[in-house]
């Protein structure tokens, strides 16, 4: 071989140990994954409550709240979202959705209480 092929192959070289090197670098850790499905269950469950939370407040008191005045999580399991009234159809209602029941599991209304749901063993 001259020289100019062993330059040549050892060019060649370089570049597929670097591809090699991107490559392998660019796979997910296992925290990196566990954060972006932690991240991804948080906006799956705060979507969730932003859609049935209103509705579930429109079908028992006929007004329509857009923005919850408060928003309590643990980013993990749960999301509760206070609503105020701004007309006289209810002054204050907490709807909290848990995730491992699959959907509001506590509707309040002006202390009464409209849905309980509780987990089963």
């Amino acid at each position: 071989m001259t020289e100019t092929t062993k330059i040549v192959i050892a060019v060649i070289g370089v570049f597929v140990v670097g591809f090699i090197v991107v490559g392998v670098s660019k796979q997910e850790s296992i925290e990196e994954k566990e954060s972006a499905a932690m991240i991804r269950t948080y906006v799956a469950m705060q979507e969730m409550a932003s859609k049935k939370c209103p509705a579930a407040i429109m079908k028992e008191t006929g007004e329509q709240v857009f923005f919850p005045s408060e928003t309590k999580s643990d980013k993990e399991s749960y999301v509760t979202y206070n609503y105020q009234g701004e007309t006289d159809a209810f002054k204050n209602a907490s709807c909290t959705l848990r995730l491992e029941l699959g959907g509001i599991s506590d509707l309040v209304i002006d202390d009464k209480v409209i849905i309980k749901k509780e987990k089963k063993n």
